[in-house]
């Protein structure tokens, strides 16, 4: 007789049915967006008040202007104006440039979506120069010149050229961003070419740029003068919202923006001491302005409506 193995029925193993294996424990997540945005503001008040952070001879600070001046002009940039980017490809992403644009709004806020779109896509920082009334205003003189930008004159073009810094300059100045809204996109004359002789100077190229979108936020309807010349300003506008709604009026109108690069236009052949020939001056000035009068026609038709 065979004798049966034996089963302990405390060895025995009892596999249960219909049971699921017990579940993993879920990963650790990660910061929310909002804790982030604490923990970043936490550590540039720390560096504000350690002074790790470094300011350049014009008075250009990184750390303010990437943690603070960026992330406000960005939330106009992607969610207010919705601006288009075209052409990036055509400004360097190394050495020295002039980035030539139209100017216009009223108020300049293109000078700032201009800032954005060279930061945020071309991986520059974008000194703009700009006019000496800029800088006479205490508070927007001393964010300016944190945000990287400075006079326009020759002598810091030049030294931030030298640099291999890209340069963006508005040639129309004040005619440009305070002429009436019937004149929109009609470009002003561009002064006597002295950002041409800066370039030639240099020896770098110069990129023009349209900006189409700028002129539709405050639609300048007529100049208040007299009010103007007595508060020592370059004008004293009049739109469809101020002065009517006060401090509401100063919101600017939510138009479609498209902001184009054109191909640049080389000058090295010409040499430095061509900046002294006047006609030379006189003609490439005239070739910029022209060249970016057709790029604004072909960017409003591509833009369309203001505000769809």
């Amino acid at each position: 007789m065979n004798a049966q193995p034996h089963h302990d029925d405390e060895d025995a193993q009892v596999i249960p049915l219909n049971v699921a294996p017990p579940e993993e424990p879920p990963a650790a997540a990660g910061p929310s967006p909002l804790e982030r945005r604490i923990a970043s503001g936490l550590a540039f008040l720390r560096r504000r008040l350690q002074g790790e952070y470094e300011v350049d001879e014009f008075g250009y600070d990184p750390d303010l202007n990437r943690s603070v001046l960026l992330p406000a002009a960005r939330a106009l940039y992607e969610r207010w104006f919705r601006v288009e980017l075209i052409g990036a490809q055509n400004v360097p992403r190394e050495g020295g440039a002039l980035l030539v644009a139209n100017h216009s709004g009223t108020i300049p806020l293109d000078g700032v979506m201009l800032t954005v779109a060279a930061h945020d896509h071309l991986g520059r920082d974008l000194r703009l120069l700009g006019a000496d009334l800029v800088y006479q205003v205490p508070l927007l003189g001393h964010l300016s010149r944190k945000a990287g930008h400075t006079l326009a004159c020759p002598a810091d073009a030049s030294r931030l050229l030298a640099k291999g810094e890209l340069v963006g300059v508005f040639p129309e100045g004040f005619k440009g961003v305070g002429k009436p809204y019937a004149d929109r996109y009609h470009l002003q004359r561009f002064g006597r070419g002295g950002f041409v002789e800066t370039a030639l100077r240099a020896d770098v190229p110069i990129v023009p740029c349209a900006i189409v979108g700028a002129e539709e936020i405050y639609p300048k309807l007529a100049d208040l003068k007299p009010l103007a010349r007595l508060l020592g300003l370059p004008y004293f506008p009049v739109t469809p919202t101020f002065p009517w709604l006060g401090a509401a009026g100063l919101i600017p109108l939510p138009s479609k923006w498209v902001i184009q690069f054109g191909e640049p236009i080389p000058l090295g052949d010409l040499g430095p001491d061509a900046a002294d020939d006047p006609m030379t001056v006189f003609n490439l000035t005239d070739q910029v302005r022209e060249t970016v009068q057709q790029m604004l026609y072909e960017t409003l038709l591509r833009r369309g409506p203001a505000f769809f």
